[in-house]
């Protein structure tokens, strides 16, 4: 799955900052992954084999099926403007380089 991730993923926005459904269904993952690993930690009877089937459930439907449609239909929040230009010396200066700096 992790090694396919990069084609799954079809969002043109990589970053979970500016995708906030995404961020949602990330920390579903991390709560199927943790449940997982109780899971694997305990012997497989009783009420942790459903929840080892629900959290295997829960990741591969992840990848599969709400990474490639997430990319597709959720909007973005709009991305900040680059950094490049003040950084390369095509935009205005910050305020603190523009004052005079006062004599000691």
């Amino acid at each position: 799955m992790l090694f396919a991730l990069p084609w799954l993923d079809t969002s043109p926005v990589r970053s979970a900052k500016f995708r906030p459904v995404y961020r949602i269904v990330f920390w579903l993952l991390v709560i199927a992954c943790v449940a997982l690993g109780v899971v694997g930690a305990n012997p497989p009877e009783g009420i942790w084999v459903p929840i080892g089937r629900l959290g295997t459930a829960y990741y591969f439907i992840h990848f599969l099926v709400l990474m490639p449609l997430l990319g597709k239909l959720e909007r973005p929040l709009p991305l900040p403007e680059s950094i490049s230009r003040p950084v390369l010396g095509g935009g205005p200066l910050p305020a603190a380089a523009v004052q005079p700096m006062e004599k000691v």
